[in-house]
């Protein structure tokens, strides 16, 4: 970050974001940042955009119980779909942003910021990379999304 910059710019076909470069990202589209010694958690914008405009969320797992990387903790539902929330983390849960139960739309309009998911105490699964190892895995998927949707389209003109 030595020449200043605080976010990386990512663009591909209709979708563009900052990402954080302070973050960490997991291949699940969501990301990681530590905050006074615990990480908040929540979606990516491309996550925020396959879901849809955020409608409700509920958790299962209770403050202070221990998580580990894949466990489900609760989920969300967007307006064009419902999702689980799993975890990437290891370590005890803390408990979720009580912002959402005012304003579940912030998930989608401050994704990086207010919008936060869930805390928890511990650490980041291996899993987990930087904000350019992210990049790589939106290109990825992007690839994927663009190589599906040429196949429906050859589909129908068979």
């Amino acid at each position: 970050m030595a020449d200043g910059k605080k976010t990386l710019f990512f663009k591909r076909t209709h979708f563009a974001t900052h990402l954080p470069l302070n973050y960490h990202y997991s291949p699940s589209h969501f990301w990681a940042k530590a905050r006074d010694g615990v990480l908040q958690i929540g979606f990516t914008k491309f996550a925020t955009r396959m879901l849809g405009d955020m409608v409700d969320h509920g958790f299962e797992i209770k403050p202070g119980a221990q998580i580990q990387p894949g466990q489900i903790l609760g989920w969300v539902e967007g307006f064009k779909a419902i999702s689980d929330v799993y975890s990437f983390t290891e370590g005890q849960f803390v408990g979720t942003n009580p912002a959402l139960q005012q304003n579940i739309a912030l998930i989608n309009k401050k994704p990086y910021n207010e919008g936060w998911i869930y805390e928890v105490k511990g650490q980041l699964d291996n899993k987990c990379v930087d904000a350019e190892g992210y990049a790589a895995i939106l290109n990825q998927t992007i690839d994927k999304m663009l190589e599906q949707q040429q196949a429906e389209k050859d589909k129908e003109i068979e």
